[in-house]
């Protein structure tokens, strides 16, 4: 039996339920900002060895909430261990982010690719999530995540990160049902690797969509959009007698957010290119939102910090239903104590926004 919950704000917050403030936690809050992260992966010799070591993986979850008055645990992993399952030759280089060794881009490439197992050849994952779940004992939620098929599959098909999306954008312009093919077995492998991590301990999921912002409306519907409405269709949505929030998140994507809300998923992430009011109006309540501090405050001195952090709360105004948190991931230069400006002001300006308003009394 796992602990019971001692914090369930999150949870609460994802289902637009009443809180008596607003939760926070942060993209990539275990990271290299932190000392204490950059020791452990050190100590891994590699990010990826870092990410397949679920002692390791659960140190670096564990290391911002012995810091910081979070309400939430997110696991260290990454958004291309799938495509890493998939044989297609994932390494990082040191400073130049993620290569494939095998690019998936003609029809033969992707009739090699297989669905891999959650706890075969993804067990290292799936163990991660069961170490920190005991280690947590019930501090806070742990969120799963997954890449969006759009997102994995520009990594797979590029080759590694990309400006200008040559080969993927050819691919969806000249061989379209190609590439229908290659994201229905993200998909179909996702789907998997959440309901995988669910039950092994994640107890919310966020889909990591990072370039559905590169695509045209139509092409981020028919080629995003739809593959992320599947995950939300195919995940486990119940677990521990509790509901299991999915949260979405395309960067770039603020155009499209009554569309995303339309998926019937629990939560949208904004970037910090949206106003929080403007997204409470686009998607009417339907969801929750999470977000959107610009990451480059934080380079800022903490009295502007919570100045600005003030602007965010203001923005999503009175009422449950927001996670506060960056925009996009925290960025390595950040200066911890800079961190910790922002969530002290999230615990000490958020309340006033949580009163219930006993109007037409006294």
């Amino acid at each position: 039996m796992s602990a019971p919950l001692q914090n369930d704000l999150l949870l609460r917050a994802l289902l637009r339920q009443p809180t008596p403030r607003t939760p926070v936690w942060m993209m990539r809050q275990a990271g290299r900002y932190l000392p204490e992260y950059r020791a452990t992966r050190a100590k891994a010799g590699s990010f990826l060895q870092l990410c397949m070591n679920p002692e390791l993986a659960c140190e670096v979850t564990l290391q911002p909430l012995d810091r910081y008055r979070l309400d939430a645990a997110i696991l260290f992993s990454d958004i291309l261990t799938v495509p890493h399952a998939m044989n297609v030759g994932l390494s990082f280089e040191t400073g130049e982010g993620p290569k494939i060794a095998r690019p998936v881009r003609t029809s033969a490439d992707i009739d090699r690719l297989p669905i891999p197992d959650p706890e075969g050849e993804l067990r290292y994952v799936m163990d991660a999530v069961r170490t920190i779940r005991r280690e947590l004992k019930g501090r806070v939620p742990l969120i799963g995540f997954a890449g969006s098929p759009w997102t994995v599959g520009t990594y797979m098909v590029e080759g590694g990160g990309s400006r200008n999306f040559e080969h993927i954008k050819g691919m969806l312009y000249g061989a379209p049902q190609e590439l229908h093919r290659l994201l229905d077995i993200i998909t179909r492998a996702t789907i998997a690797y959440l309901n995988g991590q669910i039950a092994a301990g994640a107890q919310a999921v966020m889909v990591f969509d990072t370039w559905g912002g590169a695509l045209t409306p139509r092409d981020y519907r028919e080629f995003s959009l739809r593959y992320m409405q599947r995950i939300v269709d195919g995940v486990t949505r119940e677990a521990d007698g509790r509901r299991v929030p999915v949260i979405l998140y395309t960067k770039g994507g603020g155009d499209w957010l009554d569309h995303m809300a339309a998926t019937g998923c629990d939560a949208l992430g904004v970037d910090w290119m949206t106003d929080l009011a403007d997204a409470r109006r686009k998607v009417q309540d339907k969801v929750a939102l999470q977000g959107n501090l610009d990451p480059s405050v934080l380079y800022a001195p903490p009295a502007r910090i919570r100045e600005q952090v003030g602007k965010v709360l203001a923005s999503y105004g009175q009422g449950p239903g927001h996670v506060f948190n960056l925009g996009h991931g925290i960025h390595p230069e950040v200066k911890p104590e800079h961190a910790l400006a922002m969530i002290e002001a999230v615990h000490e300006l958020s309340p006033q926004y949580h009163e219930e308003r006993d109007r037409g009394r006294g």
